[in-house]
């Protein structure tokens, strides 16, 4: 293979990461949280609120696979709250605001944060050899900080993330996005995923060679779509490119 590039899905991949998205501790922390902005709001109030503007979001998308936008439903649901005091808080803090309740959804919804083993070990020896890019399926809000925590942020430059776009994998132009950006032909680059639909379909149907990495994590099968090749751990990787140690 030329291989020029690597590209990288996270969550799943890179880092085993574990969410309890309706978890009434998120509700009940935002609700109080919100009672120091001016706003009053009972936790069911905003659980309710939170998950029916991400559905109407969806629903009016015109993307085949739609994204939702974390920060546009809390600065709705700051807006449509407002009280006097609300509105005399500082601009700045306003503006602020919606990705910080982002923020704080996915700190406290988060059950466990860290890189799969060996990541770390082949990351630095990749990047002496390839260009190293990440598209991801997640909020811009808290996906560079969750990849500043798990100490790999610096390795990768595009870092591709759906909630800047609207639309998530497996549409192909998130990953043409990154190709662009490196300036590599599909034919010459080479993705590594955990999902058989997002990632491995998504990415073929990019025209890239696909690497499925193995974790209990993500869709195993969809249709007839397979892998150029498989791996359970990330030295396998290095195999798979032919690259002595």
């Amino acid at each position: 293979m030329d291989v020029q590039a690597i590209l990288f899905d996270v969550n799943g991949t890179l880092i085993e990461i574990n969410t309890d998205d309706g978890a009434d501790a998120i509700f009940r922390a935002i609700g109080h949280f919100l009672t120091y902005q001016g706003i009053d709001l009972r936790r069911y109030q905003v659980r309710d609120l939170y998950f029916q503007i991400m559905k109407e979001q969806q629903q009016v998308s015109t993307e085949k696979y739609p994204e939702f936008d974390a920060a546009a439903i809390w600065r709705k649901i700051v807006a449509g709250n407002m009280s006097d005091y609300t509105r005399m808080l500082p601009a700045a803090k306003l503006e602020q605001l919606p990705c910080v309740l982002a923020e704080m959804y996915r700190g406290i919804s988060r059950r466990r944060l860290a890189l799969y083993p060996r990541v770390k070990e082949v990351l630095d020896i990749l990047k002496t050899e390839y260009k190293l890019a990440i598209v991801t399926d997640a909020q811009s809000c808290y996906a560079r900080a969750e990849l500043n925590k798990a100490g790999i942020l610096d390795y990768f430059d595009p870092i591709i993330v759906s909630g800047d776009f609207g639309y998530r994998k497996p549409d192909k132009r998130l990953f043409q996005s990154a190709l662009d950006q490196i300036d590599v032909a599909p034919k010459n680059a080479i993705y590594i995923g955990n999902d058989m639909y997002r990632d491995i379909y998504g990415a073929g149907n990019a025209g890239m060679k696909t690497v499925m990495f193995n974790s209990d994590q993500g869709t195993k099968v969809y249709h007839d779509t397979k892998p150029d090749y498989d791996i359970s751990d990330y030295r396998e990787l290095l195999n798979v490119l032919d690259i002595t140690r």
